[in-house]
């Protein structure tokens, strides 16, 4: 690292926070792209710009005490970390699952701070979350979870302050039990949480825009390359929303998705993945991939998700979970001929994966501009609450479609001005932190 300002902050980031090394890796990755912006951009050093965005500005870590349905008492830990707020209310995520820490927290927040910036919207950088599972537990278990870690979490969020939204393990379900014990605790009935149900202020294409998001970017990029998504072969990880909903849209632009996955492994079907049974399986039956193949007789289940990566394709989209792609996977996908990589997930390549790609020239689509149609959606279901309207399916859709576009543009042009044409990891990072670094110079210390 050749820039002692760069280098200083990512030491100070990591003496304060040890051990918290998804947190190091993304910090890393956005400020080793940032120096040439900071070089060229002296105002920035002497505004402590780099140590202010890396630093949240506000962490609530707090006990969820609850009763399972044999009547006995658990306790789990939640979080809410408020990053910045430069460019509007705190919005970001709520992830329930085991692995939740303040790491994994701390890194999707941070990153949430330039996806959003991205959108154009006016929304601030946040995230937060649990180490509650809800899998295999009742929906009463569910709900009194979801009451209890709201009950805390009240006091931190509102409409024009914090507005949370669904990730892994929060679905319609756990919006709407969230958002009944806020709406009985604080009396007010507003948009303080987005992914809600359509009867109570949610927003139509809410369900299938991170998954669509992903493939209208990654088809910005297929553009680039003089093509399009038509008879290509597309391998997608994850069988969970955004995975369904990119496969969804990918199948309408005329390619075939041939493999998709689940913690436990995937399947793989030749003929193409009959996303109809899919959806059954992972929204109605709450079952796993592995049962496909059960009713699939051209499928075939291989244990152990990450090699998913194996089964040669055109387009990769990455949508389980981060880090589940490395160099080695990557290096299979570049040798299959894979031509284009858009992240469904956030961080979901490894810096070695993500150096792969770069190398090859594979077009890449980094997590935090690929993905970011379930943020911007979120947006405009903020506005149409705000307004007390409804948009068609068909008005939010158009939306998000130029949205994705306009962030693919941005991307693409910041990296061609800070002379890395067609990296659009740095793209997405220069482009996103532009606007809030300005925004925050602005706005004072």
């Amino acid at each position: 690292m050749n820039n002692q300002y760069v280098a200083n902050t990512l030491e100070t980031v990591k003496r304060r926070y040890p051990g918290e090394v998804e947190f190091h890796q993304a910090v890393t990755e956005v400020l080793e792209s940032l120096i040439p912006v900071i070089e060229r951009n002296k105002e920035f050093e002497e505004a402590g710009i780099l140590q202010r965005i890396t630093e949240p500005e506000r962490q609530v870590l707090f006990m969820v005490p609850w009763v399972d349905d044999k009547g006995k008492v658990q306790v789990n830990r939640g979080m809410r970390i408020q990053f910045n707020s430069a460019l509007g209310p705190y919005k970001g995520g709520i992830r329930f699952h085991s692995s939740v820490n303040t790491s994994i927290i701390k890194f999707l927040g941070f990153e949430q701070i330039f996806k959003n910036s991205l959108t154009g919207l006016m929304m601030g950088g946040g995230k937060g979350g649990s180490d509650f599972d809800p899998k295999g537990k009742s929906d009463n278990e569910v709900m009194r979870f979801c009451q209890s870690f709201m009950t805390e979490l009240c006091r931190h969020i509102g409409a024009d302050t914090d507005v949370p939204a669904g990730d892994i393990g929060v679905g319609g379900r756990e919006i709407g039990f969230m958002f009944g014990q806020y709406k009985r605790i604080r009396n007010v009935f507003h948009g303080v949480l987005t992914g809600k149900g359509l009867q109570y202020g949610g927003s139509l294409a809410r369900t299938e825009a991170t998954g669509y998001g992903c493939v209208y970017f990654c088809d910005e990029m297929l553009k680039d390359k003089k093509t399009g998504f038509e008879n290509k072969t597309v391998v997608i990880s994850g069988s969970g929303n955004v995975a369904i909903y990119a496969a969804q849209k990918v199948q309408s632009l005329g390619a075939k998705v041939v493999a998709m996955s689940d913690s436990g492994g995937y399947v793989y079907d030749a003929d193409g993945i009959k996303l109809d049974i899919v959806k059954n399986l992972k929204e109605v039956e709450r079952k796993r991939i592995s049962e496909y193949a059960k009713e699939v007789k051209s499928a075939k289940y291989t244990e152990n998700c990450f090699d998913i990566w194996t089964i040669p394709c055109d387009v990769a989209l990455p949508c389980a979970t981060q880090n589940e792609l490395d160099g080695k996977s990557a290096q299979i996908l570049a040798k299959n001929g894979c031509i284009a990589v858009a992240e469904g997930a956030n961080m979901p390549s490894t810096p070695d994966a993500v150096k792969v790609f770069l190398d090859a020239k594979i077009s890449f689509g980094p997590g935090k501009a690929a993905n970011a149609g379930g943020v911007a959606t979120s947006g405009l279901e903020m506005a149409q609450n705000s307004q007390r309207l409804s948009w068609t399916f068909d008005e939010v859709d158009a939306k998000l479609h130029q949205i994705m576009i306009n962030i693919h543009d941005s991307a693409k042009n910041a990296a061609l001005e800070y002379n890395t044409p067609g990296n659009l990891v740095n793209g997405a990072n220069i482009a996103g932190f532009l606007k809030v670094a300005g925004v925050m110079l602005a706005q004072g210390f």
